[in-house]
């Protein structure tokens, strides 16, 4: 669940620890999230994303008197101590899959939700209101890394003819 609220829907570390079950609203099918500077934002809440943490809730996660989505499992249970310890998971992950990444932590999932969007056509508009950059030059770094885009943008060399 946590790897999905990460690479579908660009959450940073931080927002996983945060997340309250309250912030999940089953009905709309979104979930709440509080950005930087604790702005507040409804995301959609994608099927997959939900059924994971449908899952985790329903099967997973401890009964214990705390309102955080995510707990800590080795005793004693508790709700995530900070974003590093979802950077564990996400490193751990990813080395458990055999990827070779030069990052290992929570922004490579970030990095790769943006560049999956871009793909998909996705306005640089629309990349930034999802991952609530407030400039769209934070967002448009994503675009450089996309090979094939940038292929279709990029003009012909002029040919050079001597005089």
């Amino acid at each position: 669940a946590i790897l999905l609220l990460l690479s579908r829907l660009g959450l940073r570390g931080s927002d996983v620890v945060a997340l309250r079950v309250g912030d999940i609203d089953w009905a709309q099918a979104t979930i709440q999230v509080f950005g930087k500077s604790r702005r507040v934002v409804r995301l959609p809440l994608p099927q997959e994303v939900g059924d994971a943490l449908l899952h985790y809730l329903v099967h997973a996660r401890p009964v214990v008197p705390s309102d955080s989505v995510f707990l800590r499992i080795p005793v004693p249970v508790a709700p995530l101590a900070g974003a590093a310890s979802v950077s564990d998971i996400v490193r751990r992950a990813i080395l458990r899959a055999g990827v070779i990444s030069p990052a290992y932590g929570t922004h490579v999932l970030r990095h790769a939700a943006a560049t999956a969007l871009l793909a998909e056509g996705a306005s640089l508009d629309s990349i930034g209101v999802l991952l609530r950059h407030q400039s769209l030059d934070t967002t448009a770094h994503y675009a450089k890394v996309h090979i094939n885009l940038l292929r279709q943008l990029a003009q012909p060399w002029p040919e050079f003819s001597p005089c």
